[in-house]
């Protein structure tokens, strides 16, 4: 009986604990509270900035403040007339380019955006560092990172045992935290996301790209240069990102229907 109690409790707290993500409309489960993933990784953000160089490039400090704020700007529009108003306030925006050859970028939740220098050898406009910043701001419109904690305390804990992880939940998103989050050069890894929820990002942060007044049509021979770097050396059921031949096709796919988006 207490194991049939236990197995309804969780049920009912994973039922409780649904939400949708903006654009797409997919459910996803969310079983930490917004505060708590702020706080966490505001904490991880603070401590790899404490280590990470900023760049002295005075230009490509503009371009990626720009265009930042640019599509920061265009995000908050969607969400303030699609009845998301209340989502606006999880975002404190910030755009660092930090001192580093990795060709990446990440942001935070909360709308901590980095860029490493690395990154800026291939982009040759602010429509293509918009592709990646609309990209990397979606993940965090999307709460993919919450979702991910969500899975992982699924996975570490068990569902017959939720409830009683979820009471501790604040010191279990300490320790998975610098892994979901994974900030790049500092921690040793990428962010750690789904082929699910790299395919939403690229599809959303389209949207918020051309909602900005930049060009979603150079996404495509933005991702051909990144695979000719070697993006593409890794098998795509190996890979937690999808291949970029998938990649480029899905952005062909997406193409046409962005025409409504655009100013």
């Amino acid at each position: 009986m207490r194991k049939i109690t236990g197995l309804l409790v969780s049920a009912l707290l994973l039922l409780s604990s649904c939400g949708s993500v903006p654009v797409t409309g997919r459910k996803q489960m969310l079983l930490v509270s917004d505060s708590e993933v702020l706080a966490s990784s505001l904490t991880q953000y603070s401590d790899y900035m404490k280590t990470a160089a900023p760049s002295t490039n005075t230009k490509g400090k503009a371009m990626v403040t720009r265009v930042g704020k640019k599509i920061a700007a265009a995000t908050e529009q969607y969400l303030n007339a699609n009845g998301l108003s209340s989502e606006v306030q999880n975002f404190s925006w910030e755009f660092n380019l930090v001192k580093d050859d990795q060709v990446n970028a990440f942001c935070m939740p909360g709308g901590k955006i980095v860029v490493y220098e690395g990154l800026l050898n291939l982009v040759s406009s602010d429509d293509e560092l918009a592709v990646v910043l609309g990209h990397e701001v979606a993940h965090a419109v999307a709460k993919h990172s919450n979702e991910r904690i969500s899975q992982q305390l699924m996975t570490q804990y068990g569902a017959q045992i939720l409830t009683k992880a979820l009471s501790n939940k604040s010191a279990s998103i300490q320790q998975i935290g610098s892994t979901v989050y994974g900030l790049g050069a500092q921690y040793g890894v990428t962010l750690p996301f789904s082929r699910k929820h790299e395919s939403e990002a690229d599809y959303m942060g389209l949207i918020f790209m051309t909602m900005a007044g930049y060009n979603p049509n150079v996404a495509i021979t933005f991702w051909q240069k990144m695979s000719a770097n070697g993006s593409a050396s890794v098998p795509e059921f190996m890979s937690t990102h999808p291949s970029d031949a998938t990649r480029i096709s899905d952005i062909k796919k997406y193409l046409p229907e962005l025409e409504k988006y655009k100013k």
